[in-house]
């Protein structure tokens, strides 16, 4: 099956994207007739998620890898399906909570680009939010057992300094990847310390609000909806879901966690702002919460402090006192930064070297643009989604030139890629006898595509 290549992980990551998100797809030429094409055991793939799917991976090239063929599409489907199958009767098992948590975090995450507001998705997508819930449950259900089949298939495999020479000799010299021009970037971020007697008002606000939903002059959900800070949460009552412990702040988990169900608790500090919590229910290792949050607002003379704080440690950094990753790790506010020594990560292969692209912020991209290498600016105001305004200093460190894939500079990339050929190698040989303890129909439409045949 020398088709199940490394772009099943990115095909299976696009399809998932595309539905768990309601990403709009380039309309197709001409007319695509829903039809099953193709049945594994209890499970089917629709013409529509061909095409879907398709359309995400040729429009979301990534880099140094041909876009896919409808056949290799076609074929990534079907094994995800079969693994879903084999699944069952192997006895690997995903739990409810599990797909619950993720379809929790993933359903907010959509809410908060519509404000939390359903109406507006609705008129997007023509969804409500329970339908959309649902559909990112069935997606995230898939994706959770395809990933966990695929490493107990692939577990232990490992690849050598050999080996990875090896793959890159390989390849044709003709074929070998080209990069585009890549960039370490760092940032040590502050979130300004809001001032004690802004805090103290919505302390005595939430206070307020715990008194009158107690003595029944006031409606939890309908006090989240009108003043919630959580666009992912407010518009859903204050809703959080489920979640397992030790996912959410510390301070948040402890005060509910000590809550019977029903019981409303004193408002409560997090990193995130200020929380009046009511437990819902407990079950096991998890539990299911909504709060009111509140963020307090900085005023100009603790954005002032912050700012000072910054351009103090830029001082201490450029005189070389302090090197900018101990720093980073000490002083940092951004938790997705901090621990990696303040510098952004490429998620595909957790490398501090990024394409422009994947800058995903136009501001960060800019400011980039008029840096010189190794440089570190003045503090920079933003403004933080989720927890308002924050300043930060970015620091150059690295800039990469366009250039052909080699062992020295590209071996990490490179070792990730040979590890992905041997896991497709041995995928492919369960594919060839794990078929044969599945039940599987093909529309004539994709014979063509010679899945089933013997590799």
């Amino acid at each position: 099956m020398n088709r199940i290549n490394r772009l099943t992980i990115f095909i299976l990551l696009v399809f998932i994207q595309a539905k768990a998100f309601g990403q709009e797809t380039p309309p197709p030429t001409g007319q695509v007739l829903d039809k099953i094409v193709a049945k594994v055991d209890n499970y089917i793939i629709l013409e529509s998620d061909v095409q879907k799917t398709y359309l995400e991976a040729v429009s979301q090239p990534q880099q140094g890898i041909e876009p896919p063929t409808r056949c290799q599409v076609f074929e990534t489907l079907m094994v995800n399906k079969l693994m879903v199958a084999k699944a069952e009767i192997d006895s690997v098992v995903v739990t409810d909570a599990e797909v619950m948590l993720q379809t929790e975090s993933r359903f907010n995450m959509v809410m908060q680009q519509f404000g939390g507001d359903e109406a507006t998705l609705l008129q997007a997508y023509g969804k409500t939010g329970d339908q959309l819930k649902k559909e990112i449950e069935d997606v995230i259900r898939e994706q959770l057992i395809v990933q966990r089949m695929r490493g107990k298939i692939t577990e232990g495999l490992t690849v050598s300094p050999a080996e990875v020479r090896a793959f890159f000799n390989s390849i044709p010299s003709d074929s070998i990847p080209f990069f585009s021009a890549e960039v370490t970037v760092g940032q040590i971020v502050r979130k300004p310390v809001v001032n004690q007697k802004t805090k103290e008002e919505i302390f005595e606000q939430l206070r307020k609000f715990k008194e009158d939903i107690g003595a029944g002059r006031a409606d939890f959900a309908s006090l989240a909806r009108q003043y919630s800070e959580d666009p992912g949460s407010g518009a859903q009552g204050g809703d959080l879901g489920f979640f397992r412990r030790g996912e959410l702040a510390p301070e948040f988990e402890a005060t509910a966690l000590a809550l019977r169900p029903g019981e409303l608790s004193d408002p409560v500090e997090t990193d995130f702002g200020i929380h009046l919590i009511q437990l819902l229910e407990n079950k096991g290792t998890t539990y299911n919460t909504r709060h009111i949050l509140r963020i307090p607002s900085a005023t100009q003379e603790d954005i002032a402090a912050a700012e000072r704080f910054l351009d103090s440690l830029k001082t201490e950094i450029q005189a070389g006192r302090v090197e900018f990753a101990n720093a980073a790790k000490e002083y940092s506010d951004d938790r997705a930064t901090s621990d990696n020594g303040g510098f952004f990560t490429d998620p595909a292969n957790n490398s501090n070297r990024l394409t422009l692209r994947t800058l995903e912020d136009p501001v960060l991209y800019f400011t980039l643009d008029s840096m010189q290498v190794g440089s570190i600016t003045k503090p920079i105001q933003y403004e933080d989604p989720r927890e308002g305004t924050k300043l930060r200093i970015l620091f150059y460190k690295a800039k990469y030139p366009a250039h052909r894939a080699n062992l020295t500079d590209d071996y990490e990339k490179l070792k990730a890629a040979t590890l992905r050929r041997k896991e497709d190698e041995l995928l492919s040989k369960w594919f060839v006898t794990a078929k044969e303890d599945i039940f599987i129909d093909l529309d004539p439409l994709y014979d063509r595509c010679n899945v089933l045949a013997g590799k």
